[in-house]
C-alpha cells in the first residue's frame, strides 16, 4: 500500500478519498450490486434497493454516472423511462467488490452479534 500511496494513506487531497466516498456511500456500494444483474428501469431499481428514498436514489445515480460508473439512457417514448446500467469502468468496480461483498455475507452474522450490545 505504501508504494501506491508516497505521499502518505489517503491525504487530505486525494482523489481515492472522493471515489471512496461515493463507491462505498451507504447506496453506491448497492446501486452497483444490482446494477450487476442488469439494464434496470428506475421503478425496478428503486425497488430492488429496498429502503432507499427517490432522494438518495436520484442523488446516488447521478453521482455514480458522473463518476463514469454508471450508465444512463433516456427513452423519447410515451411514457417516458430511463434505464441504468454499468459502464465497462463500473462492471470492473463490481468485479473487484464482489469478493468484498461475499466476505461480508459469510462473517455478517458473526460480526453483528459480536457488536452487539450485551442485555442484562
Amino acid at each position: 500500500m505504501r508504494a501506491l500511496f508516497a505521499g502518505g494513506f489517503f491525504p487530505r487531497d486525494c482523489p481515492t478519498r472522493t471515489v471512496l466516498d461515493h463507491v462505498t456511500s451507504r447506496w453506491g456500494i448497492l446501486v452497483l450490486l444490482t446494477l450487476a444483474e442488469g439494464t434496470l428501469r428506475w421503478g425496478e431499481l428503486r425497488r430492488a434497493v429496498e429502503g432507499v428514498s427517490e432522494k438518495m436514489l436520484a442523488q446516488t445515480l447521478r453521482v455514480l454516472e458522473q463518476d463514469g460508473l454508471v450508465h444512463r439512457e433516456a427513452f423519447v417514448v410515451i411514457p417516458p423511462h430511463v434505464e441504468y446500467s454499468l459502464t465497462g469502468l463500473g462492471d470492473d468496480l463490481v468485479t473487484r467488490l464482489v469478493p468484498l461483498m461475499a466476505w461480508i455475507a459469510r462473517h455478517a452474522d458473526e460480526i453483528v452479534t459480536h457488536a452487539a450490545p450485551a442485555t442484562p
